[in-house]
């Protein structure tokens, strides 16, 4: 049993291991939707929707800086949300010229190793320390941020298969 701050065992460190292994599974089926494809297939949208496979993860590593960073951790970004109001939800979804398949998941990938450290640090039950979302615990965060991911990657699912006939896991 790993121990908490004040050396006590920490009582929850088994839900606390189950919230990180669903949690880093869902980033996992995520990032391995785009494993093999060529960059055009990954900003392809070939579905009704608008979203693309590299939009998906772009907007999930947005959203991993937002959820643990920013409003667990209570850390600001100059010139980031919430300081600055994004134009609208679904341009966390639109990939930049510049952007790459291998760009896009290493900062995913990055968002992912920051957001687990606070996971790993904060207790379970502190309230978030962003205003907006103080009556919320770490817990909560984790467990929506779950139940987005694997929004996301069934997403990704459907749209690989159309892309290339490949199969989600």
């Amino acid at each position: 049993m790993s121990t908490s701050n004040d050396g006590e065992p920490d009582p929850t460190s088994a839900e606390r291991a189950a919230l990180r292994a669903f949690l880093d599974d869902q980033r996992a089926a995520l990032i391995a939707r785009v494993e093999g494809l060529s960059e055009a297939d990954a900003r392809a949208t070939p579905t009704v929707s608008s979203l693309s496979l590299l939009g998906l993860i772009r907007h999930s590593a947005i959203w991993e800086r937002r959820w643990f960073q920013v409003i667990v951790a209570g850390t600001t970004f100059e010139g980031e949300w919430p300081e600055v109001d994004a134009p609208g939800e679904d341009s966390t979804f639109v990939v930049g010229a510049t952007e790459t398949i291998a760009s896009v998941v290493a900062d995913f990938r990055e968002q992912i190793a920051a957001s687990n450290e606070i996971l790993r640090t904060f207790d379970l039950d502190a309230p978030c320390r962003w205003a907006g979302m103080a009556n919320e615990s770490v817990r909560w965060v984790a467990l929506h941020l779950i139940e987005e991911t694997a929004r996301h990657a069934g997403h990704a699912d459907i749209i690989r298969e159309s892309i290339d006939g490949t199969r989600g896991r």
